[in-house]
């Protein structure tokens, strides 16, 4: 697989990434007036902003958020560099494909941190420019759990629980790659390189070497 290839699987997760967010923001009502229901009270989609990073953690205003969006950007180049060295040294395809949703993901909410101020003035209020302050559009909503843990549980017991997890296209290309990288490790890392024949070896090890080894555009 051509090394470019992977860069198109990113560039079609931000494709769907930022069409899911325009129709959200086109279409959708913020909050509860605007929520649509999918599978019972299980699974909404639901119109909602987040200044900051997962679960709407933020940095320290009044320069966090520039300071968080340009880490972004630099994880992005990061990331653009890292899938061409994988792609070179021949590591598992998997893996690439993964890496390649986890850039995809990042650079879809880069996107809106960077232009959304702008494009949809969405900003928080006193943001000191709307370049760079944007928030990431949130609708992806799972109401999973509410309430109190059985007391009998470890630790936790007795604890009021709220597992409501709302995120987006970007957030889901993220954690599938991380999680498929998680769950595939032995088949992606723990694999011996082919190494060529000998001398003495038979025309057939040969060609199966050559068949087993990759080919490296120049």
């Amino acid at each position: 697989m051509k090394y470019w290839k992977y860069y198109l699987v990113a560039l079609l997760i931000i494709a769907i990434d930022q069409l899911s967010k325009w129709a959200t923001h086109t279409y959708m009502l913020p909050g509860m007036p605007g929520e649509i229901t999918l599978l019972g009270d299980w699974a909404k989609l639901h119109y909602t902003l987040n200044p900051g990073m997962a679960f709407g953690v933020e940095l320290p205003p009044p320069y966090g958020k520039v300071l968080l969006t340009s880490f972004r950007l630099v994880a992005m180049f990061g990331g653009i560099y890292y899938i061409h060295k994988l792609w070179r040294q021949r590591a598992a395809t998997g893996f690439i494909l993964c890496v390649a949703l986890i850039l995809g993901g990042a650079v879809g909410n880069l996107i809106d941190s960077i232009f959304y101020g702008i494009i949809y003035d969405n900003a928080p209020f006193g943001a000191p420019t709307p370049w760079f302050h944007g928030q990431v559009i949130d609708m992806l909503y799972l109401d999973l759990y509410e309430g109190i843990l059985p007391s009998t549980w470890p630790l936790v017991g007795g604890y009021h629980l709220s597992l409501w997890p709302i995120f987006n296209i970007a957030d889901s290309a993220i954690f599938i790659g991380v999680m498929l990288i998680l769950l595939n490790q032995n088949r992606f890392f723990d694999h011996s390189e082919a190494q060529p024949p000998a001398a003495g070896d038979t025309a057939a090890a040969k060609a199966r070497y050559d068949a087993e080894t990759p080919e490296v555009a120049s």
